[in-house]
């Protein structure tokens, strides 16, 4: 039996039991899109494939540096950080190449989600409840991510050792779809080219982009709860395959105020369920945007600026939405615009979508195609229209101040929160648990000193 041929439980038992592997690894998503996971000796793995497994609820009760939230209701010092229900997807099972057992047989890998109560919190489960309104509507849902990322010459403790500072990236300069660069550095490009083939991870594009060290893979197309996997596993498997080759690359938004921010931009489109039909193509229709397509983008402009949070998660993510920085300030929609927030791509049945520019490397995955899919289905169900369509550059043109997006981290959770539509998709517990941890990200970033105040205020002030 092949391990991405497993579908049910009993498949994934009967591979587990067949394999000599001592342990088998686990991981699921935080709120942050940061894997957490263990390994299982291969006993109560089985047990948990039947039955379920418990996982401490802290790993959605602190942030990305373990540090435990003081303001949420979910969990926190008030529960005493219980154990929740969770469950093993058998169908997400894969051989893991960089890691073998003692026999040498590659580790098998699982994604896990919660269930329960903590279900209500949980990233997976998220955007599986906004496909089931797909389903319920009639339409499956597909896409695919693309993301920009850094690579350095250096390891986790240089980097702390350098504060962070003067970090030397993998190769100098601006040199997009550059070939010397990827024949020069072929171990590397062909060993990621490697593992994500044999993940199911695959990519249809992988090159350089404008910037030192940095570099652009496009993940292949699938439906959306399976994209939402490979992406989440991209990132992590990246991190891990760099660090083995002595290098460290980072998925945060921008890095330096000196070169541009890195993307994960999101490509959508949707198929009626009964025909396989790509239900975004019209070719009778100008730019060949169907109606619902039409309204599904209206969706998405209408509801972003208050699901910004979900999008632009972080502190850094509003650092890259500034001026001049490819990255666009209001709720923007074009026909094959790069300037604009939403891109609709036009094509044939097959190709044709809508792309999501405004989203950040450093979003969480199954959180973001959420907030892309539900605002696209509420655009369907009300019959919304395109407000503004741009041609030209967007930068340069006025947009009403609603469209506008927020400017900090800390306004983008107060939209969430004050948001009917997101509660109404996504449940007033996540919203509530979602908007709580970005005030703590923002509350803890004012806890500091940054460099640039020192160099501004220190002699002079």
């Amino acid at each position: 039996m092949q391990e991405r041929t497993v579908k049910t439980t009993e498949d994934a038992i009967a591979l587990v039991q067949a394999s000599g592997l001592t342990h088998i690894k686990l991981g699921l998503s935080d709120i942050d899109g940061v894997m957490r996971g263990k390994y299982m000796r291969k006993d109560k793995f089985l047990s948990a494939l039947r039955d379920g497994f418990v996982f401490c609820d802290v790993v959605m009760g602190w942030d990305s540096e373990d540090q435990l939230y003081d303001n949420t209701a979910f969990t926190g010092w008030h529960t005493a950080y219980p154990d929740a229900h969770a469950h093993i997807d058998p169908a997400s099972c894969r051989r893991l190449p960089l890691e073998h057992g003692p026999n040498g047989e590659e580790m098998l890998f699982f994604i896990g989600e919660f269930e329960g109560s903590a279900a209500q919190v949980c990233p997976r489960r998220l955007l599986r409840r906004v496909v089931d309104r797909a389903h319920d509507m009639g339409f499956d849902a597909c896409a695919a991510l693309e993301y920009e990322f850094f690579v350095f010459n250096e390891t986790p403790h240089s980097a702390r050792e350098k504060h962070y500072r003067n970090l030397t990236p993998w190769t100098p300069g601006n040199f997009g779809y550059s070939i010397l660069r990827s024949t020069t550095n072929s171990e590397f490009y062909t060993a990621l080219c490697d593992l994500t083939e044999r993940m199911d991870l695959p990519m249809e594009g992988l090159h350089t982009e404008t910037g030192p060290g940095v570099l652009e893979a496009a993940i292949a197309v699938d439906r959306i709860s399976d994209a939402a996997d490979k992406a989440f596993l991209f990132k992590t498997f990246v991190k891990a395959l760099a660090e083995r080759h002595e290098l460290m690359a980072t998925f945060m938004a921008k890095w330096s105020h000196l070169h541009s921010g890195q993307s994960g931009h999101i490509h959508l489109s949707l198929i009626d369920r009964n025909t396989g039909r790509n239900v975004f193509h019209d070719p009778e229709q100008a730019h060949h945007i169907s109606t619902l397509q039409r309204h599904f983008i209206a969706g998405q402009q209408h509801y972003m600026p208050e699901l910004m949070a979900m999008y632009a998660p972080t502190i850094n993510s509003y650092t890259r939405l500034v001026p001049g920085y490819w990255a666009p300030l209001e709720a923007s929609l074009g026909i094959e615009n790069r300037t604009t927030a939403l891109r609709v791509i036009p094509g044939s049945d097959k190709s044709q979508r809508v792309e999501i520019r405004i989203g950040s490397a450093d979003a969480n995955p199954y959180i973001a195609l959420a907030a892309g899919l539900g605002a696209g289905l509420l655009g369907i169900r009300d019959k919304l229209e395109p407000e503004v369509i741009t041609s030209g550059n967007a930068y340069a043109q006025s947009f009403p101040d609603h469209l506008k997006f927020p400017a900090t981290l800390w306004e983008a959770a107060q939209r969430l929160r004050a948001s009917s539509a997101a509660r109404e998709l996504f449940g007033d517990a996540f919203v509530e648990h979602m908007a709580s941890t970005r005030e703590w990200e923002e509350r803890k970033f004012r806890e500091y000193v940054t460099d640039w105040e020192l160099q501004r205020y220190f002699e002079i002030i």
